[in-house]
């Protein structure tokens, strides 16, 4: 795929428009002529989705009328096929199905990835089709020690993807990656409320 048709995927006139009107065209489009964005899975790529534990698909209705829903699962439940293919089990939810209307009408979809922690986004593009009569696939997508029951498989084709500036990304911590630091302060102040005991006593005092 070339370059400028990467960034056409976004850049469709109106939104060149827009740029030019508010000047910005000239560096997008030497973005475009110096490589553009990516459309092929990177190990960086690779890398920062195996980290993710939730992500945003959207799509679209026949109507062009959009939709976007959270996506979650244990780490890593969004999995790499190769450089051009993502895939993940889906999980029974709240039956309403609209992912998968859409997905019939307009097989054209966008996953969002936050790293709100380290303050990083990453915007890929491509197109998805549900894959729902075949055990042994559902079977290397889903994880066992998860709760969720995996009913399908959607498997995403990667046409370009890009990563956004940090800008205006307000940092958050998942619960999980803010036990070790706690357990260590916990430890820390226990260990400071023993020797100030200690210290009591060898002055005459009484601890509390």
């Amino acid at each position: 795929m070339d370059h400028e048709f990467i960034n056409d995927i976004a850049f469709t006139p109106s939104v060149k428009a827009e740029q030019e009107k508010h000047g910005s065209r000239a560096g997008n489009q030497r973005m475009a002529e110096n490589g553009g964005w990516a459309d092929t899975v990177n190990g960086d790529l690779a890398g920062f989705i195996a980290e993710r534990d939730s992500f945003y698909l959207a799509t679209s209705n026949v109507d062009g009328r959009p939709y976007i829903q959270h996506r979650g699962g244990p780490k890593g439940f969004l999995k790499v096929v190769d450089d051009k293919h993502l895939a993940f089990a889906d999980f029974g939810g709240n039956r309403q199905y609209i992912t998968l209307g859409n997905l019939r009408d307009n097989p054209r979809a966008f996953i969002f990835l936050m790293d709100y922690a380290h303050q990083r986004r990453i915007k890929i593009w491509g197109r998805a089709r549900v894959v729902d009569d075949d055990p042994a696939i559902l079977n290397d997508l889903a994880d066992p020690a998860y709760a969720g029951k995996p009913e399908r498989v959607i498997v995403f084709t990667v046409d370009a993807w890009d990563v956004n500036c940090p800008q205006h990304i307000t940092k958050r911590h998942a619960e999980a990656d803010l036990e070790g630091p706690i357990r260590e302060l916990h430890t820390r102040i226990a260990a400071l409320e023993a020797e100030n005991a200690a210290l009591k006593t060898a002055l005459g005092g009484t601890a509390e």
